[in-house]
């Protein structure tokens, strides 16, 4: 059967996949819900079924995203091939067992997971020959598949990427190993290339005329590729950039955004707390009254670049009554001189003090992040995003930004992971084993072309996103990609380092740097978990409650 045949009856059976875990969905949903809204003590005893439904449904869309993307030509079409196949295979087995768990109701999940052709389309999608053509194809024709994109994204990523090889790879292994910070020549190239200015109008200096958040991938995809640390440089104004645009005040915007987009100030997010991560809602750092300003008092912590940032976007409880939950939180612009060490003091020229300190990492180095402490720590009355509008309104200000923060993640996963495949098919082809190439071995190929394919899949599915989110939808569809995205990432380089054998556990292989940066990509700008069960999961069983 040919590529073409192969590909309409993979369109097909992902079609039918996910009828079938909608129907899974819709048995979870009676499960769950009560009065029309779901029901959290009904919930939990189902929480490790609903995390591998949320899985499973990401794996889905991402197969049908590929089936679109094989009609673009042969090598796509290849790519598609072993991403979708490998894909239907761990759905039959996913779907099965989810529908033993939660309840099928005679649906047909296991029916459909058991049929003959669907297991003879994995069979054919699995072979070693395909696996075989699709290298070739790859190195014939020197590419690792269309990106799709346009002749002013295509422009963009070049010009991004040509930075990125010349000015920061070289570096990449000496912030990770000496952990030493991205120097401020560096940002300023970045800044002159637009990076920061991405989500920003034209008229605070930034690059946007419209919603552009497939650029934001692309430019976030090339400087990760280089080095993580790069990559993330540019979530951080995204987040608060972003905020300011949606709630603050004009002159917030004409004071803040200009500098922000220039990169001549740098940003960090200060939301998460010792005692409380992903779970926003429970917030404690408080924001008092004090004049004709606030007093901040608690301890941050994981404050990415707090030290080096001259802007830090912080979020506070400013209502003192713990019944309002995330309606009584606000967020805030903290000023501060940039701090170049791992530990640092400032006050305020209003009074009070914030203290930093560099929390030690196995990875993600760079950028050191820090636990903050804040005592009586005097922030003005105008800093508070939105003014006495925006009191109460942080919790929405941050939610929206971090949309874009998770899609970005997904773009930095993709990143790492394309690094990663680079380096184990030129390791492969060059490593001779029992008298021929590694590459030479249907096993290795088998990994690599899985690699290639889950690759360019998270691609796919990230600028899928991003379109959504330039037409002011697709946030749960950001918290998808960066959910799968970033759980791929750490097989990817897992099977990289892999390949390397022993010399990928050497410090002298960048593909270890890799393998250790890729890990902290499920844990940042929420935790798998958390997106699964408080985002993903909610949004697939709204429609089914009655």
């Amino acid at each position: 059967m040919n590529t073409t045949d192969l590909l309409h009856r993979c369109a097909a059976a992902t079609t039918e996949a996910q009828e079938v875990l909608e129907r899974v969905v819709a048995a979870l949903a009676r499960q769950v819900g009560r009065k029309g809204r779901i029901d959290d003590a009904r919930l939990e005893p189902h929480q490790s079924a609903a995390f591998a439904l949320a899985q499973a449904v990401a794996q889905g869309q991402a197969a049908q995203e590929m089936t679109r993307y094989g009609e673009r030509g042969e090598v796509e079409a290849l790519l598609a091939l072993v991403y979708v196949g490998k894909t239907l295979g761990e759905l039959r087995f996913q779907v099965s067992e989810l529908a033993r768990r939660i309840g099928d109701d005679g649906a047909g999940a296991v029916v459909w997971a058991g049929t003959e052709a669907l297991a003879d389309l994995v069979a054919a999608c699995s072979a070693d020959g395909l696996h075989a053509g699709l290298l070739e194809a790859l190195e014939s024709r020197r590419t690792w598949g269309a990106d799709g994109l346009g002749a002013d994204h295509r422009l963009l990523q070049e010009s991004v990427r040509a930075f990125a090889e010349k000015r920061v790879a070289p570096q990449a292994e000496s912030f990770h190993r000496e952990d030493r910070l991205i120097p401020d020549d560096l940002i300023r190239e970045a800044g002159e290339l637009g990076c920061f200015g991405l989500s920003i109008p034209l008229a605070f200096g930034g690059f946007q005329e419209r919603p552009d958040h497939v650029g934001m991938v692309v430019v976030t995809e090339a400087l990760s590729h280089a080095a993580l640390a790069f990559g993330s440089l540019a979530t951080r104004p995204e987040i608060l950039a972003k905020a300011l645009l949606r709630g603050g005040t004009e002159a917030q915007q004409a004071r803040f955004l200009p500098d922000m987009a220039s990169g001549r100030k740098m940003v960090a997010i200060a939301v998460t707390e010792p005692d409380f991560g992903s779970d926003v809602a429970s917030l404690a750092v408080t924001a008092r009254p004090d004049g004709d300003g606030w007093r901040i008092n608690g301890t941050k912590t994981w404050s990415t670049l707090a030290g080096r940032a001259e802007l830090i976007g912080l979020l506070a409880r400013t209502e003192p009554d713990p019944a309002l939950g995330h309606r009584g939180l606000s967020m805030f612009v903290v000023e501060k001189p940039a701090d170049y060490g791992q530990a640092f003091t400032h006050t305020a020229p209003g009074g009070g003090t914030l203290a930093g300190r560099a929390i030690p990492t196995a990875g993600y180095r760079g950028m050191h992040s820090f636990e903050l402490t804040f005592e009586d720590y005097h922030v003005p009355g105008d800093n508070l995003v939105g003014g006495a509008a925006g009191r109460g309104r942080g919790f929405y200000l941050q939610m929206e930004a971090f949309s874009a923060g998770r899609l970005q993640t997904a773009g930095r996963a993709v990143g790492v992971m394309q690094a990663a495949l680079e380096q184990a098919v030129a390791y492969s082809r060059a490593r001779q084993v029992f008298g021929k190439a590694l590459a030479a071995f249907p096993l290795t190929r088998e990994k690599l072309a899985r690699m290639a394919a889950v690759t360019q899949a998270c691609r796919q599915q990230a600028f899928a996103a991003a379109r959504l989110l330039d037409e002011g939808e697709g946030q749960v569809e950001a918290s998808m990609v960066k959910f799968l995205a970033c759980r791929q990432a750490e097989w990817v380089t897992r099977e990289a380092q892999q390949l390397h054998g022993g010399m990928g556990y050497a410090e002298e292989f960048a593909v270890s740097r890799l393998f250790i940066d890729a890990r902290v990509l499920s844990i940042f700008e929420g935790t798998e978990e958390v997106l699964a069960l408080k985002v993903i999961v909610p949004s697939l069983l709204r429609p089914h409650l009655a």
